[in-house]
């Protein structure tokens, strides 16, 4: 398979914290990757370097070869990234459907087609489970269900590459089973990064796992490969319940 993401040496500092350090990956097109560690372990500034969020202090980052090191956050997410944060990033104030038509419009040579604006929304908003609370204040959501519209807001910009940073946080059991099923479909016509704490779902979703550990790669494989991995074992899985804890 050929590489749509390839990092090389990525490394971010912060003073004298290595949060990311030189980290070589590559990702294949279709492929769902899960990165795993422990807190601290630097997934999430990984990720942010990827998007654009921090510049990395040393290294190089091609997207469908490209070398996209220097470029800014929103070029990147032109050319098919999509991010969505630990942290829900949600409009509160405005509807579900408004969170989602505004990504929508990006994606449209025409932003006043008022059609085809409906239509990506509310593809993406069926596509989460979320089309019947399209109208509700998006601020008034349960949190599981803001992480949903955030996913959602990430779909609606057609990415060719969709980082996922502790989706199921929130979730319940149920929505946990349908959020491994939609990531699925995702993976049909996009390639999932995606960081997870909740080992099951890492285990069912992922078809090879990087880990991190102190900003640095411990270990990469497919599920059964880690799992078995001694290292990974002492570092975190012995110590992660299925959960995700």
């Amino acid at each position: 398979m050929t590489a749509l993401l390839t990092t090389k040496g990525l490394s971010r500092h912060f003073g004298g914290l290595r949060a990311v350090d030189g980290v070589d990956l590559a990702l294949d097109a279709g492929e769902i990757r899960a990165v795993i560690g422990p807190n601290g372990a630097g997934k999430t500034t990984f990720v942010s370097l990827i998007c654009g969020r921090y510049p990395p202090s040393s290294g190089r980052i091609v997207f469908d070869g490209e070398d996209i090191t220097d470029m800014p956050a929103h070029l990147r997410v032109r050319r098919g990234i999509a991010y969505t944060f630990q942290i829900t990033s949600v409009f509160a104030k405005l509807s579900v459907y408004d969170n989602v038509a505004l990504p929508v419009q990006r994606t449209l040579t025409d932003g006043r087609s008022r059609g085809a604006v409906h239509h990506g929304a509310m593809d993406a908003l069926q596509r989460v489970g979320l089309a019947s609370r399209a109208h509700e204040q998006a601020g008034a959501l349960a949190y599981g269900h803001q992480r949903l519209l955030e996913v959602a807001m990430g779909l609606a910009l057609k990415p060719r590459l969709l980082i996922l940073d502790e989706p199921t946080q929130g979730l319940s059991d149920g929505e946990i089973e349908n959020f491994i099923a939609l990531v699925r479909e995702i993976a049909s016509d996009a390639t999932v990064l995606l960081i997870e704490h909740n080992m099951q779902v890492v285990m069912e979703l992922a078809h090879r796992i990087t880990v991190l550990n102190a900003g640095k790669v411990l270990a990469e494989g497919t599920p059964a490969e880690i799992r078995a991995d001694a290292a990974v074992q002492a570092a975190y899985l012995g110590t992660a319940t299925e959960a995700g804890t």
